[in-house]
């Protein structure tokens, strides 16, 4: 089929500042379809015009309905940069779509504020929660933010205070290219400003106070990071944990017995593609997952609240699988083995002669490694500091050929 749907993003300078080929789009399409503020820059001349709905599978359906005719989609800058050309193409095929991108939010903050692009973390908040700022909240670190409204600034404001990074630097920068580009500057502590435009874009230079805890973005958050019951996986054999599991951009794992969901929340914040199901038969531990996951900014974590291996059943195929306790329920291994997509791993902890026991039996199944896990901490020792060992870990990690 020919190319019958165009998708163009567009500046606040509207059509005027559209190249050759994207006004051609426009001007030959049927039907546009944009938000108030895109169709209020062309001229009215009796052309069929969709806006945005609620939901948007909606209005996507009204534009698959038209296949085959001119249709033409104003989108906010680059279409494919957390906008509405991503939705499309997941529903559209590639070779019946024309997309033509403007300069993004992003690259034009960025030229404002004479930021190098390749050093800033990019995100939106555009109908997803705060709570995925604390992810990204570490000292040093630029970010932009596509807002949700015009709250949205003070919103990250009281967020960044209340997680120790009130003495941020803020920048906010509306209707970039436009004649009503303004840049609104200051603290989070101090951010006091509430009358800024719905069409803003955030920078934020995070700056952590010194009670602030570090989250790092590497494997091993210190365990006080972790509201939990004691089913905590610590510091150190979970960093050793998720390196045997490898974590990779887009791939899905399976936490079985999940605990606190410790291990799938330092997936998930490994890559913002990574995808985990965290399986938990304790009810109250289950709320413990969702406040962690939401604390440690990966609210999308997938929690299930069963038994396994019954709870399986179903679930997505992973490309890694944590087994923490032993695995001891029956049928668990196998089914978690058969799960598993060709190449993915089985990391499986223990710390009874049981659950050992059950790792070397396996492992005489399907091969892998095994590793034991000793760590001490030093702590008082009445006036005097010594060792403390923990319990020592039987890990096994195998891969399925």
């Amino acid at each position: 089929m020919s190319k019958w749907l165009a998708v163009v993003g567009m500046g606040e300078d509207g059509l005027a500042g559209l190249g050759p080929a994207a006004k051609t789009l426009v001007g030959g399409a049927r039907t546009l379809v944009g938000g108030a503020r895109h169709l209020a820059m062309l001229p009215e001349d009796g052309r069929e015009r969709l806006t945005w709905t609620r939901p948007l599978s909606l209005l996507v359906g009204e534009i698959e309905r038209r296949r085959g005719t001119p249709v033409c989609v104003l989108a906010t800058g680059d279409p494919m940069h957390y906008g509405i050309g991503v939705t499309l193409a997941k529903r559209i095929a590639l070779e019946e779509m024309t997309i033509v991108p403007a300069p993004s939010a992003f690259s034009l903050a960025c030229a404002r504020l004479g930021w190098p692009r390749a050093g800033v973390a990019t995100l939106t908040l555009h109908g997803r929660p705060l709570a995925l700022l604390n992810a990204f909240l570490q000292p040093g670190r630029r970010l932009l933010v596509l807002s949700e409204n015009a709250s949205t600034p003070s919103a990250v404001a009281a967020h960044l205070r209340s997680h120790g990074y009130g003495r941020s630097r803020l920048s906010v920068l509306e209707h970039m290219g436009g004649e009503r580009e303004r840049i609104s500057s200051g603290t989070a502590e101090g951010w006091r400003r509430n009358d800024l435009a719905d069409l803003n874009t955030l920078a934020i230079e995070c700056v952590a106070d010194e009670a602030a805890l570090l989250l790092a973005p590497v494997p091993g958050l210190p365990d006080e990071a972790f509201h939990h019951d004691g089913q905590l996986t610590k510091r150190e054999v979970r960093a050793v944990t998720l390196a045997a599991l490898a974590p990779v951009p887009g791939q899905l794992l399976w936490d079985v017995g999940a605990g606190c969901g410790s291990v799938a929340i330092e997936w998930l914040r490994c890559h913002p593609t990574c995808r985990a199901i965290a399986i938990e038969a304790e009810a109250a531990r289950l709320r413990l997952i969702a406040d962690n996951a939401t604390a440690l900014g990966v609210p999308a974590l997938e929690i299930v609240g069963s038994r396994a291996p019954e709870s399986l059943h179903g679930l997505a195929s992973p490309n890694a699988v944590f087994i923490g306790g032993g695995g001891g329920e029956a049928g668990l291994f196998e089914r978690c083995w058969e799960a598993l997509k060709p190449g993915g791993r089985l990391v499986a902890n223990a710390v009874t002669l049981a659950g050992e026991t059950r790792l070397i039996e396996w492992r005489a199944r399907v091969g892998g490694g095994l590793t034991r896990i000793a760590i001490e901490r030093a702590e008082a020792i009445g006036g005097q500091t010594g060792w403390r060992p923990l319990r020592t870990v039987t890990q096994l990690a195998a891969v399925k050929r």
